[in-house]
């Protein structure tokens, strides 16, 4: 079988098909017809329709039916703040990429925002079939209300097989509320993506029982199958000079994107100093540096090699170094060019929050310490001597040029 198509553009919202539908399956709404889940295919609604608007469209043979619809597609929510899309949707093109190829389908991002045409026409450049651009001027600024309605009516709609989001403020604020409202399941936080060909199933893997182990979650009675992803945990898709998709502009309900209470400002924190998710270049410390006082050695390599600091979840818990430089499971999410880890023994709910930078240098005293297992480079001593050492030679390098 597959599924009844409502072609928006020929609809005239006579209402034949909505009276004809012995399932209450078609309603009007802003004065055209509309499909719910109580659809069971009985095809009554195609031949009463006056303007020829309404479709069957087949499914096809490796594409699932779920409650009785087909669905098709990768999905990206292209995350926005002041008009500039967010990085890791840009990573989430990359692996929806991937994710899209393998299934043989479609690569989509959704966008929402106003002014926002020439934004939208430059992710068609990393990767998208089509970038779905909702223009309004109330949804320049996130509202959590407007956008859990619009991606959910577009969802229901289009019926994509996969949503991915990224899991920031704005994901992990909406999303669940969209999955909710379409009863499907929604995996938080994922750190790897995979799919089952064979079932058409998204492998969802994420840290579970606070990080002692790697949990891949699936989804096989509901769709979408969703899934937030954490920050700079995946790769960049790749740039290309001649994009191949194009910008669709999606016209929604209004009473969908009115809100029910609006924004009176926004403020920006100033109160986080250290922008770690954006650093090329991170020493952090942990258990292992002793005390705050010893955190000056890395402020110290830090400030000759131009990073930022951070620390393990001990090092902050110990009120050694403010939470703002936290990296790990409870904290950033990074992925530098070089990652200097100093006296941090590389716990699990750590190395979930590094492991994917480029060069990790490891600098520990224990030489089975599990950091070493994720280092491109180990230095196995006291770092109260490898440190001050380094730093040194660092300066007189530099002093040469």
């Amino acid at each position: 079988m597959g599924r009844i198509i409502i072609h928006q553009d020929r609809c005239s919202g006579c209402g034949e098909c909505v009276s004809t539908c012995p399932f209450g399956a078609i309603s009007l709404v802003s004065n055209r017809a509309q499909v719910n889940e109580q659809c069971v295919l009985c095809q009554a609604c195609l031949s009463v329709c006056p303007t020829e608007a309404i479709s069957l469209e087949e499914k096809k043979k490796d594409q699932p039916l779920v409650n009785g619809f087909s669905y098709e597609g990768v999905w990206v929510f292209g995350e926005q703040r002041q008009g500039i899309i967010s990085e890791v949707v840009y990573e989430l093109m990359g692996e929806g990429r991937r994710l899209a190829d393998k299934l043989g389908t479609h690569l989509w991002v959704i966008v929402l925002g106003s002014g926002l045409q020439s934004e939208a026409e430059h992710l068609l450049h990393y990767g998208a079939d089509r970038v779905c651009l909702v223009d309004h001027p109330d949804l320049a600024d996130f509202h959590d209300e407007s956008y859990t309605r619009v991606v959910s009516y577009l969802i229901e709609k289009y019926r994509p097989e996969i949503v991915l989001s990224g899991a920031t403020a704005i994901g992990r604020s909406f999303i669940p509320r969209v999955a909710v409202r379409l009863k499907a399941g929604l995996t938080a936080d994922c750190t790897a993506l995979d799919v089952d060909l064979d079932q058409r199933l998204l492998l969802q893997t994420r840290p579970a029982f606070g990080g002692n182990i790697m949990a891949t979650i699936i989804t096989p009675v509901h769709r979408p199958q969703m899934a937030t992803v954490r920050p700079k945990v995946m790769k960049k898709a790749a740039y290309s000079p001649l994009p191949k998709g194009r910008v669709q502009i999606e016209t929604v309900p209004e009473d969908l994107i009115v809100p029910q209470t609006r924004i009176v400002s926004l403020v920006k924190d100033l109160t986080e100093r250290v922008n770690l998710a954006d650093a090329d270049i991170i020493v952090a410390g942990g258990r292992g540096v002793g005390g705050a006082e010893n955190f000056k050695l890395l402020y110290d390599l830090a400030n000759v090699l131009g990073a930022a600091v951070g620390a393990s979840r001990a090092a902050v818990d110990a009120g050694w170094i403010p939470y703002s430089h936290q990296v790990g499971q409870t904290g950033k999410t990074v992925c530098p060019k070089l990652y200097i880890a100093c006296g941090i023994s590389g716990a699990i709910q750590h190395l979930v929050g590094m492991q994917s930078s480029e060069t990790i240098v490891a600098i520990n005293k224990d030489s089975q310490a599990p950091i070493f297992s994720v280092a491109d480079y180990g230095l196995v001593g006291n770092l109260f001597e490898i440190i001050p050492s380094l730093t040194k030679k660092l300066q007189e390098e530099r002093l040469k040029f």
